[in-house]
């Protein structure tokens, strides 16, 4: 029994709706991989929740009072270590769900889906995967999701000033010009670029800047 203990997903669940939210409790309480540790009515109430609960998973719903689902994902992701999110939604144009997945959200569900893909979903999530409904442009999602990724991987191999730098190439700057902004001398962008270079396993400065452009980092 300890075992499933531990591998239990500590949950919050937020949805301005009493009948939803209790509807949601019920259901992810039914679930033995699952547990609920908050409910919350509202943005400001899931943000208070998170800092008290440290949950692996947040289930937030994208309209509530106070704080929208949107705002949430924004000061999440200001955060350190944030939860990860699995969005609920009614409606969702393809702009918000962009927004969402660029603030940090790694699904975005439907209210209408059945109980257990909506489960099925947050269990995918929750371990680490990633939620795309079709009706809501998955493709489009799977694109964004992708580029959020490659991101991550180039901010946690480079420094901050190499980062700088990358963002220079692919704007198009020559090293004097990266060296000017940043207030640094030429020689020393050389060297970084030298670094980034066999950091990334890249061999040109071509090659950074279309790396740079397919990861999102401009």
């Amino acid at each position: 029994m300890a075992g499933v203990s531990e591998a239990r997903h500590r949950v919050v669940l937020a949805d301005d709706h009493p009948i939803v939210l209790g509807g949601l409790e019920s259901l992810f309480r039914l679930e033995p991989e699952f547990e609920v540790v908050a409910s919350c009515r509202d943005g400001e109430e899931v943000l208070e929740a998170v800092d008290r609960e440290a949950p692996d998973l947040v289930v937030l719903d994208v309209r509530m009072p106070r704080l929208d689902g949107l705002e949430v994902l924004r000061r999440l992701s200001e955060r350190p270590s944030p939860p990860r999110v699995l969005l609920l939604t009614a409606a969702l144009d393809d702009d918000e769900v962009v927004e969402a997945v660029r603030l940090g959200a790694h699904g975005v569900v439907l209210k209408e889906m059945a109980p257990q893909l909506l489960v099925e979903a947050a269990r995918r999530v929750a371990g680490g995967g990633e939620w795309l409904d079709q009706g809501l442009g998955g493709r489009l999602l799977r694109q964004v999701l992708d580029r959020g990724a490659g991101r991550r991987e180039l901010e946690r191999k480079l420094t901050q000033r190499e980062q700088e730098i990358v963002r220079g190439v692919s704007r198009g700057l020559r090293n004097g010009e990266i060296a000017k902004e940043l207030h640094i001398a030429e020689g020393t962008v050389k060297i970084h670029l030298h670094n980034i270079y066999e950091k990334l396993e890249l061999r040109s400065r071509v090659e950074l800047a279309l790396y740079a452009r397919e990861s999102g980092l401009q």
